[in-house]
């Protein structure tokens, strides 16, 4: 009991310090909202725009193919005159560098005709489209096969059409069966619309639907999770430079003669620090909800849970970095570096899911990305608890990691 006694007042100090620490205060809860509000207002309506969606189309044909006269038909003249919500069709000629572009990430896909298009569908003996997209470009994927699968559906229709056409002019004996010119122009009038009407009313048509404005996101709802977790994790680390400090002016060494054990040292310091995170994240979410009308997501709980555990973690690595280093200039300083470096590969800054695959691998290997990840998928895309489970434990085990190499290190004396 009276080592409870000893973690609980430890505790109590370091926080008590804390609160009558005016710059400390400045810094940990009141300065990130600067941040927060800057930020909040340069990415206001980031979301709010309907962005148009460009569906590129390509033919290996010769000049008078048939595909010629279907991309023509399909091709955007003025895409400020479509419909919101429109595709715009977009005709271009050279399919290797569309290619290239694919495989360069310039560009995320297209549709192509093949060069034997027009013979394979005057034969009867059809032509496949081609669809080439990048393989993380799922909806420009699904758009392109989309518009194959309409263009296949109405040159299939118009050729039943046409083979109607010409088994009706046979037996009324305007034409001969062995007449096959006579048989392509009536294949060419239906499929490619004679007259013009190819250039009056296109092959394919699009049907625009609007279900709703596009509700702009509340850049609070990732600005303030990535602050959080950078500065609760920051004042953490630099609580080491406290613990220094009290060891190389013998505070600690003089506890240890009293009744007090190592044990309750780490201890006390541990919760301290934990409490001091508590209250940040107190304070973060309060004003989050309160002032810039954050979002929790379906699971709220979930969002508590991590945060305590980013806290947890936080206070797991102020005990390890006290116990590696040996001066207390050495742990602010790595304290600092530790915190400005990965609070940017961890997705503090910026939401991960922007950032290149390789950028996102890095993440995963700071609890910073594990932190971030769970927030972002809990405060923007509507995973439940159960989904975040594993970032939950991820963040476990960086504590316990810490934890266990702090109380390896950690010494009580100075030198």
């Amino acid at each position: 009991m009276r080592h409870l006694s000893h973690i609980w007042f430890i505790a109590l100090k370091d926080l008590k310090l804390f609160t009558r620490d005016r710059m400390a205060l400045f810094f940990f809860i009141l300065f990130p909202f600067l941040f927060v509000v800057l930020f909040n207002f340069v990415l206001s309506d980031v979301g709010g725009e309907d962005e148009r969606l460009a569906l590129h189309l390509i033919t290996q044909e010769a000049e008078g193919g048939l595909s010629r006269q279907i991309i023509g038909a399909l091709e955007t003249g003025n895409a400020s005159e479509l419909e919101p919500g429109a595709p715009e069709i977009i005709w271009d000629r050279d399919y290797e560098e569309n290619l290239r572009a694919v495989e360069d990430g310039e560009l995320e896909g297209f549709l192509a005709f093949p060069e034997n298009f027009t013979d394979g569908i005057y034969s009867g003996g059809g032509a496949a489209l081609e669809v080439v997209a990048d393989s993380g470009a799922a909806y420009t994927r699904a758009a392109l096969n989309g518009l194959g699968g309409s263009i296949a559906t109405q040159i299939g229709s118009h050729w039943v059409a046409a083979d109607a056409a010409i088994t009706l002019l046979i037996e009324a004996g305007i034409i001969s069966p062995d007449d096959t010119e006579a048989m392509d122009e009536v294949i060419e009038g239906i499929i490619a619309g004679q007259d013009g009407a190819a250039a009056q009313e296109p092959v394919i048509g699009f049907e625009v639907e609007s279900v709703g404005d596009v509700e702009a996101l509340n850049p609070a709802d990732f600005v303030i999770p990535g602050y959080l977790v950078m500065f609760v994790f920051f004042a953490a680390a630099l609580a080491a430079e406290i613990i220094v400090r009290e060891r190389q002016n013998h505070t600690l060494e003089r506890l240890l003669s009293s009744t007090v054990r190592r044990e309750s040292i780490i201890g006390g310091i541990f919760l301290g620090t934990l409490a001091k995170g508590l209250i940040q994240i107190l304070i973060f979410w309060g004003v989050g909800i309160l002032v810039f009308d954050i979002d929790l997501g379906v699971s709220p709980a979930a969002v508590v849970v991590l945060s305590i555990l980013m806290v947890i973690m936080s206070a797991a690595f102020a005990i390890m970095l006290a116990a590696m280093v040996k001066t207390q200039r050495s742990a602010g300083s790595l304290a600092t570096l530790c915190a400005l470096v990965l609070a940017p590969l961890g997705g503090c800054w910026w939401p991960l899911f922007v950032t290149p695959e390789w950028m996102q691998a890095l993440a995963k290997l700071t609890p910073h990305g594990w932190a971030t990840t769970g927030f972002n998928k809990l405060m923007l895309f509507g995973a439940e608890f159960g989904d975040v489970v594993p970032e939950m434990l991820v963040l476990l085990g960086f504590a316990a990691a810490f934890l266990l190499i702090g109380l390896w290190r950690f010494r009580t004396a100075a030198t």
